[in-house]
């Protein structure tokens, strides 16, 4: 960490930061997907849980992905400072210390997966403090400023709420919610690389080796065509499994059809050819992928509702 970050980082006063700040350090635009697709892996579950057990479930969920954004953001409070979307973050603003956040974070995250055992099961309370530490440990500090790959490895730690829910529903990790796995896993690199084409400048000053800094543009937009594709064949494959159905298929056909359009196309351009339409297309992409996991887990769970019923499935 530079000194100039460190001197950011340390200006807060004991007592200056508020609810608010502390509330960011939780990343809550993230935690937002991660309740949103541990609450279909519950849902989708064949086993109901107690609603009283199912809002507790969300809940401690909820608590133990903010606390892994706040380690995060403890860890690459140097980072974030140089980099325009992060800077007005609580730690480089100068709102919280980085002590604070590792005391918040490594509290919350304690207490997070032992609600979590409490409130359901071993199996849940493990997969969830498993999960923390991969996105903390293993990437964040362990991979994200060494490897190109680090979006490919740390969107497992992204990818393991669904499967939480349904351990916590029934205390068993079976194929339903390893696809459910599987389609953010492979979600997450195009996702991101995305993003990474019209941000480049961010990770090139934090040094942040982001596969656009380390392999160019050209080999990235190659990637993200290969990693749509296999993202694709994943997501139609799973309509026909015990998770999909009619109306998940429909939902999948669309969406992969649109992203597999963005993606060729961005294989197609070049860098003088995005910049003279300001990453048009990239961005296109990028505002899709925010779409496509929603529409996905709605689908899974309109499917899990329609077998509640007796209409869904291919039954």
């Amino acid at each position: 960490m530079s000194d100039a970050s460190l001197n950011q980082a340390s200006t807060a006063q004991p007592g200056e930061a508020g609810f608010g700040d502390f509330f960011a350090l939780l990343k809550p635009r993230v935690m937002v997907l991660v309740v949103f697709t541990a609450l279909v892996g519950l849902l989708a579950a064949p086993v109901a849980l107690h609603p009283v057990e199912a809002l507790a479930t969300i809940l401690f969920i909820a608590v133990g992905g903010g606390a892994a954004g706040a380690l995060n953001m403890w860890w690459e409070s140097d980072i974030d400072a140089v980099m325009k979307r992060t800077a007005r973050r609580p730690i480089p603003a100068g709102k919280v210390t980085r002590d604070e956040a590792f005391a918040f974070g490594i509290t919350l995250a304690a207490f997070s997966v032992v609600m979590l055992w409490l409130a359901t099961n071993a199996l849940a309370a493990a997969i969830l403090a498993f999960t923390i530490f991969f996105y903390v440990v293993i990437y964040t500090i362990g991979l994200k400023r060494w490897t190109p790959q680090n979006i490919v490895i740390g969107g497992a730690a992204g990818a393991f709420p669904p499967m939480i829910g349904w351990a916590a529903a029934t205390g068993t990790v079976s194929l339903e919610s390893v696809l459910m796995f599987a389609l953010i896993f492979m979600w997450t690199p195009p996702h991101f690389w995305a993003l990474a084409l019209f941000m480049r400048g961010d990770y090139d000053n934090a040094g942040v080796p982001m596969l656009t800094v380390t392999h160019g543009r050209r080999a990235t937009r190659i990637h993200i065509l290969v990693y749509t594709v296999l993202l694709a064949a994943l997501a139609l494959g799973a309509g026909f499994t015990q998770i999909g159905g009619p109306v998940y298929l429909a939902v999948a056909l669309v969406f992969n059809a649109l992203f597999l359009r963005d993606a060729v196309a961005i294989w197609r351009r070049d860098e003088a050819m995005a910049e003279a339409d300001n990453y048009r297309v990239e961005k296109r992409a990028f505002r899709l992928s925010l779409w496509y996991l929603f529409a996905h887990f709605t689908a899974i769970l309109a499917e899990a509702a329609l077998r509640g019923a007796g209409l869904g499935g291919w039954a």
